[in-house]
């Protein structure tokens, strides 16, 4: 994934300063021009003139616009520091629709952003803003949470990929093996196939005549022993000639897939998502929204 522009909403919270670390540190890595934005709401005058709304009027005091704008400078006082071209922007409007529309001006190749977080009126809380924007960005969003470490901004070391075999899951497990090249990071393919038990050891099915039971088994090991053989094609396209660890896990697929990335010390995720369609919302609801909303290290989404 080739990035020379990335963009970065910024409400002055906490979890959106890591968000800034974060993508300031994948500026520097690879050169990219950061775009840095702000968000306010404007204030509505008394004017009682038909036609006018808050998304389109500006606060009437340009002091106002200056200090948010001092204040964003300031938050990039360190990304500059480390040799970054940054563009601070700040305006007033609707948080998603700013930041959809700035995405596309900018030509952004990433957005990134805090996945909670509040700061006054203004939020990038999943479920609101930071959920919108996930759902209708047409380039990849990394969403980046509290818990993220920014000691190593922008560099990971271990990458872990669900994969579905989905045409969007693919080209997402192409996209991680290429950062996980770039930043001399280990790569880890995740298939999970739901299963209403873990192995080992198989539990014992009362009531379920022998022979229904040993099928059940053998039908369980093809599953595996299948999606096995399919993750290790992927990973060969995917990343050729690569180590490339690929790990087979039954059960519920957003839970499993965190436990995946915690037993690897996982510091980047990535999903693919498809289409253009709200994430073909019961993929978005099912698995990529609990997987941003619990994760405890940053997670990328690519749209195929």
């Amino acid at each position: 994934m080739t990035l020379r522009r990335i963009l970065c909403p910024l409400d002055f919270s906490d979890v959106s300063a890591h968000a800034l670390e974060q993508a300031a540190g994948l500026a520097a890595r690879s050169g990219a021009r950061l775009t840095v934005l702000h968000v306010f709401h404007p204030v509505m005058p008394r004017t009682g003139l038909p036609g006018l709304d808050a998304a389109t009027i500006q606060v009437a005091d340009p002091r106002y616009k200056q200090a948010l704008h001092d204040q964003a400078e300031a938050a990039c006082a360190p990304a500059r520091a480390a040799g970054v071209a940054v563009d601070v922007v700040v305006c007033g409007g609707e948080p998603v629709s700013v930041i959809l529309a700035q995405a596309s001006a900018a030509a952004a190749d990433l957005v990134v952003m805090g996945s909670h977080g509040t700061s006054g009126v203004q939020h990038l809380i999943l479920g609101s803003v930071a959920e919108k924007v996930l759902r209708a960005s047409v380039c990849p969003v990394l969403t980046v949470p509290p818990r993220a470490a920014a000691a190593h901004a922008g560099s990971f070391t271990r990458v872990v990929c669900a994969v579905d075999f989905s045409e969007c899951s693919v080209a997402a497990a192409t996209a991680a093996a290429g950062l996980a090249a770039e930043a001399g990071a280990s790569l880890t393919l995740v298939h999970v196939l739901e299963w209403p038990w873990h192995e080992p050891p198989v539990p014992e099915m009362v009531g379920v005549p022998p022979a229904q039971a040993a099928a059940l088994v053998d039908y369980h090991r093809y599953l595996e022993t299948s999606a096995a053989d399919r993750l290790t094609a992927v990973a060969a396209t995917a990343a050729p000639g690569r180590d490339v660890t690929t790990v087979v896990r039954f059960g519920k697929p957003y839970a499993e897939l965190l436990d995946a990335a915690r037993e690897c010390g996982a510091d980047l995720i990535v999903l693919g998502v498809r289409g253009r369609s709200a994430f073909d919302v019961g993929f978005f609801g099912s698995t990529a929204n609990q997987v941003v909303r619990r994760a405890a290290c940053p997670v990328l989404t690519i749209r195929a």
